[in-house]
């Protein structure tokens, strides 16, 4: 078992706990519906890579890079990416804390902090897989859309489109009802992620070849570029950071840090440069004239928007279902019947039944908000700031307490007070820009 710190203080605050006993010592577990330490760093790896590497790419370079430029574009990146990994590793290294596993990032922040930042911790979380999930349902409709255009220049509504991802998205969340159950669909999100990848970058590598002159002006006022800038920063955050370490933490077998950790390695060294590696492309290829969804730019073969969006649509379905999978953890660990199993006919029932509400809302949303880019930025500026960079270094000054040297809780206090700093700056970015579009936002618009 491994244990990182000690701590005097009270019993974790939990909704529901339970415990097992473990060969050394005890080992104490809230109850879950969902399965507990029953998967390999493989298989989480793989989940890691592949559901980063998942449609929203395709919108990177246009979100990264055009308002920031070469220069400050690769310097953000970098700089995202090395502090996301390191606040995970981090974060990782607290799965255990006095011999207690901590399933949940909301049970950690409870256990530490109080009552109140279990609540908060809550709040943030899922707002930020709520939004993500729309997200992914609007870009699911946006490739169904893509190839309707294919076929005709008059498709139909986005609606009709997002209405039949929210019922696919729904369909899968009931058939697979919980990270462990993704097994066999990892593979095939894997097969899914690089081939429209590979696609994708050598028709576009052609076009490189046919446009003689690129544009890579940052275009606006000066003051319109620091909070473009500010908003790219924001999808860069997005990009890198999913807020549920101690939940997908929790599916992998003993031991949990040290296999949480190389699955992070593969994340931000794989799965990283692919997404990294598309963003970067597409600017170089298309300038700043690249558009907010990277297959529209494409002047190759029908057939290759076809297979693009069509694979970018099935990956998204196995992408999105680890994102929300904290939501449906929370609502099954409350409704279902502890005393039955995940597939038994009742379970199967109520777990049918809340599939359906979730995703009834979040369509509804999603169709009625059709422009998820500025809400995007604001989900990165605000809950994947504090739940990334801020909440690991609180939990390491609490859990370390006096034990900790000088110099370590004096560079954690940085990283609080540098990060609290960003989130509110491109917090009012982000509300700045949402604030300076509501004129041009319509419900229900067919974009």
């Amino acid at each position: 078992m491994e244990t990182e710190g000690k701590t005097s203080h009270p019993q974790a605050f939990n909704l529901e706990s339970g415990s097992i006993k473990d060969d050394q010592i005890l080992e104490e577990v809230p109850a879950s519906a969902h399965a507990i330490g029953n998967d390999s760093w493989q298989q989480v790896s793989l989940m890691l890579v592949t559901s980063f590497n998942c449609g929203w790419v395709l919108s990177f370079s246009n979100l990264m890079l055009v308002p920031l430029g070469w220069t400050w574009g690769i310097v953000c990146l970098l700089f995202v990416g090395f502090f996301s990994c390191y606040s995970g590793w981090l974060l990782a290294g607290f799965h255990f804390i006095q011999g207690q596993r901590f399933i949940r990032y909301r049970d950690m922040m409870g256990h530490l902090f109080g009552k109140k930042m279990y609540f908060v911790t809550y709040f943030l979380q899922f707002s930020t897989f709520i939004l993500v999930n729309m997200g992914f349902i609007l870009l699911g409709g946006r490739a169904l859309k893509e190839i309707n255009l294919v076929f005709s220049d008059t498709a139909m509504r986005l609606q009709y489109f997002i209405i039949i991802t929210g019922v696919v998205y729904c369909i899968f969340a009931i058939v697979v009802p919980n990270m462990s159950a993704m097994r066999v669909w990892i593979g095939a999100s894997a097969i899914l992620t690089f081939g429209f990848i590979g696609v994708l970058l050598v028709v576009s590598a052609k076009d490189g070849k046919s446009i003689s002159h690129k544009n890579y002006e940052v275009k606006g006022s000066t003051v319109g570029k620091v909070f473009n800038a500010l908003g790219a920063v924001s999808a860069i955050l997005v990009s890198n950071s999913s807020g549920m370490i101690p939940e997908i933490q929790s599916t992998l077998k003993k031991p949990a840090v040290r296999n949480m950790r190389i699955a992070l390695l593969l994340q931000y060294t794989v799965g990283l440069s692919v997404y990294y590696g598309v963003s970067i492309a597409g600017y170089w290829i298309y300038g700043s004239e690249v558009p907010d969804y990277l297959p529209m730019a494409l002047s190759g073969p029908k057939w290759a928007k076809i297979l693009i969006n069509l694979a970018v649509f099935l990956q998204n379905v196995i992408s999105q279902h680890m994102f929300i999978q904290p939501v449906h953890e929370a609502l099954d660990t409350k409704f279902l019947k502890d005393d039955e199993g995940t597939y038994s006919r009742e379970n199967f029932k109520r777990r049918i039944f809340l599939r359906v509400l979730v995703f009834t809302g979040n369509t509804f949303v999603a169709a009625a908000l059709p422009f998820m880019g500025d809400f995007m930025n604001l989900l990165g500026s605000f809950t994947l700031v504090t739940l990334t960079f801020i909440f690991p270094s609180m939990i390491y000054i609490k859990v370390k307490g006096n034990t900790a040297r000088t110099e370590k809780k004096a560079w954690h206090w940085t990283v609080i007070i540098v990060f609290s700093i960003l989130a509110v700056v491109t917090t009012i970015s982000a509300v700045r820009l949402i604030i300076n579009n509501v004129r041009n936002y319509q419900l229900f618009a067919n974009q």
